[in-house]
């Protein structure tokens, strides 16, 4: 834990009535908001994991839908950064680095003045969480409107006071994605397209495409990726397994083997190689836009409840993703082409290669039906 978060972490717990008092905003309500008046939003997502950052990506489209023509920027940490970058509903995106050991000297100043250059809107996006950090961000930014959601109050708060526009929660057992749109449905922002979505250019799928055939890819044939790691243990299906149905969907489809896995990940990536009879290509050390791109070459990836599941979606390669303890109606990826398949006893390990191979051949063959002509 970085020493702000710690300064963070005593606030929240400990000053916040302090705060309330010279910080707080006088509530309105939502006819009091004049959207004509919007010219510049800033939307804070800074405070959380890869899943929950593009799980919050159907917002920006809501938000670009409702003010067309307006800048919007998004501030977001170090990790995430690249995949808000060249979004198609975004116009800048602001990073924050959590650690004072990755600021420059002028890094502060510099933060400071893009946080505060004439935005009107500020929005904070908090669904599972609730950043002081975050809010602080909104409110120094001076908007004159600031948005969040009305859950998850700080002790001994009456309400989230650092918004004059609070969004109630709706239903705290609606999708993850569904509780991002709810806060900015508040103002009349709205999308019925819930898919992850990250803007990939041309050349980076151009790029993908050179890089997996220099790693011996054949393009006539299908690829089917496996990424076996997750950063929760819990979360991990049995290698054995994946190396099982990966050979099994290798033989059926005449297909290829992609391998991939994360920092810290390396044994498990060499451990499924060592199981697999089908021959696999393997990459790793890629950056998260550089495996988007890899992804979106692919035609299936197998995967466990973790955030590549959710990068793989937002370029739409279809996936089956094993869930254990995580419910799946809430955090799986919506949309019919991304398969979340659980045990009963919810633990990882009890999901049988049988499930996982049923679910993702019928993925595949709906991917081999050639399309039906319109009259």
């Amino acid at each position: 834990m970085t020493l702000w978060n710690r300064f963070e972490q005593y606030f929240k717990h400990n000053q916040l009535r302090l705060l309330e008092s010279f910080l707080g905003k006088p509530g309105l309500n939502p006819q009091d908001f004049e959207p004509a008046k919007v010219k510049r939003i800033l939307i804070v997502r800074q405070h959380d994991q890869l899943g929950d950052f593009l799980l919050s990506t159907p917002a920006f489209k809501a938000i670009r839908a409702k003010f067309p023509s307006a800048y919007i920027a998004v501030v977001a940490r170090k990790y995430t950064v690249s995949l808000a970058e060249h979004h198609d509903c975004l116009n800048a995106v602001i990073p924050l680095y959590e650690h004072g050991c990755e600021w420059a000297i002028a890094y502060p100043f510099k933060f400071w003045r893009q946080v505060r250059s004439g935005f009107d809107l500020a929005i904070v996006l908090n669904t599972v969480s609730h950043s002081l950090t975050s809010d602080l961000i909104a409110r120094f930014s001076q908007a004159q409107y600031i948005l969040g959601s009305g859950h998850q109050l700080f002790t001994g708060t009456q309400r989230n006071f650092f918004y004059n526009l609070i969004a109630p929660l709706t239903n705290s057992r609606h999708h993850q994605s569904e509780r991002n749109l709810d806060i900015v449905r508040y103002i009349g922002a709205n999308t019925d397209d819930l898919r992850e979505h990250i803007t990939l250019l041309p050349s980076e799928k151009e790029w993908a495409r050179t890089y997996l055939l220099s790693r011996g890819w054949i393009p006539q044939k299908l690829l089917i990726a496996i990424h076996p790691g997750a950063g929760k243990i819990v979360n991990r299906w049995p290698v054995k397994n994946f190396a099982s149905v990966g050979d099994m969907l290798g033989r059926m489809f005449t297909a290829q083997l992609l391998v991939t896995w994360g920092p810290k990940e390396e044994s498990l990536g060499h451990e499924l190689i060592a199981n697999l009879k089908h021959p696999s290509v393997q990459v790793a050390n890629l950056s998260l836009r550089e495996l988007a791109a890899v992804f979106s070459q692919t035609a299936l990836l197998l995967c466990n409840d973790t955030g590549v599941m959710h990068l793989a979606a937002s370029v739409g390669t279809p996936l089956v993703a094993i869930f254990g303890p995580t419910d799946p109606a809430l955090w799986k990826p919506v949309g019919d082409q991304f398969v979340a398949v659980r045990a009963a006893d919810l633990k990882c390990a009890s999901v049988t290669p049988e499930q996982v191979l049923e679910a993702a051949a019928k993925l595949l063959r709906q991917r081999m039906q050639p399309e039906k002509k319109t009259q």
